[in-house]
């Protein structure tokens, strides 16, 4: 039976408010994801939120009702509550009709089986939630066996990360590693290195692709380190044929993830 929570300063409240900050979100080890759509595609991937927060009118809802006697059989708290505290947690004023709490998880980089998918994504000191986000769903469109992040990038279980996942978050896998570490675990079987860069004259529709492809992003603004390209099995780069010098880093990406895909095909 759903408890019930209409008070701002109930406990449980402000401790699932406080995993907006990454601090709170690494001392507890979860996460929050908010949306119907998301948490949903959460439990159809077998992740069950701790808690659940839902509205009273959302309750009635088919999907809703399925959450929460998912958690309910999974020993964990559905909390029926108001818009006003929903909005609190979410921080956004027109709030989702769910909120959910999950336990972070991670994949672990020997853990992968690179046989298991053609195209591979990369990402190097990622600085914005968006593209981070953005870049999962993409992944997870193109059968991506998996995103690996390089080095110190953005939180990917940060609120706005998960938000533009849109539930690609439980479906990518998703590894944290070093770049000395990935080097030395990708030299350990077939993979071909291709990294999106400016410094080279490799057009990205004429270059040859080779499975597994790796495909590597850059930091937003400062694209990859020389010894990282230098590393590289292959460059490529998009024509910019405007005043622009480069594209949005997601974009540039899901533009390539699908030319890779094609070439595979």
């Amino acid at each position: 039976m759903p408890k019930v929570i209409t008070s701002f300063s109930n406990p449980l409240v402000k401790r699932v408010q406080a995993l907006r900050d990454k601090r709170h979100r690494r001392e507890e080890g979860m996460f929050l994801a908010e949306g119907l759509r998301i948490l949903t595609e959460a439990r159809e991937t077998g992740r069950i939120p701790r808690i659940l927060f839902f509205a009273d009118a959302s309750a009635k809802h088919p999907l809703v009702r399925a959450l929460i006697d998912a958690v309910e059989a999974d020993y964990g708290e559905a909390i029926e509550t108001t818009p006003d505290i929903l909005s609190k947690l979410s921080g956004k004023d027109n709030p989702q009709a769910v909120v959910g709490v999950f336990d972070t998880f991670e994949t672990l980089l020997e853990d992968l089986d690179r046989s298991a998918a053609p195209i591979w994504l990369v990402a190097e000191r990622l600085r914005d939630p968006g593209n981070l986000g953005t870049i999962l769903r993409t992944g997870d469109a193109v059968g991506a066996g998996a995103l690996i992040l390089i080095d110190e990038c953005v939180d990917p279980f940060s609120v706005e990360a998960v938000r533009a996942s849109m539930g690609a978050l439980f479906t990518v896998p998703i590894v944290r590693v070093i770049w000395p570490e990935f080097l030395t675990w990708l030299r350990q079987g077939p993979g071909q290195l291709v990294g999106l860069s400016l410094q080279t004259e490799n057009g990205y529709r004429d270059a040859p692709y080779a499975a597994p492809t790796f495909l590597l992003t850059g930091n937003e603004a400062q694209g990859l380190p020389e010894d990282y390209e230098a590393e590289c099995d292959l460059l490529v780069k998009m024509p910019m044929l405007g005043k622009a010098d480069s594209l949005n880093a997601a974009v540039a990406t899901a533009v390539m993830a699908y030319e890779v895909l094609a070439r595979h095909r």
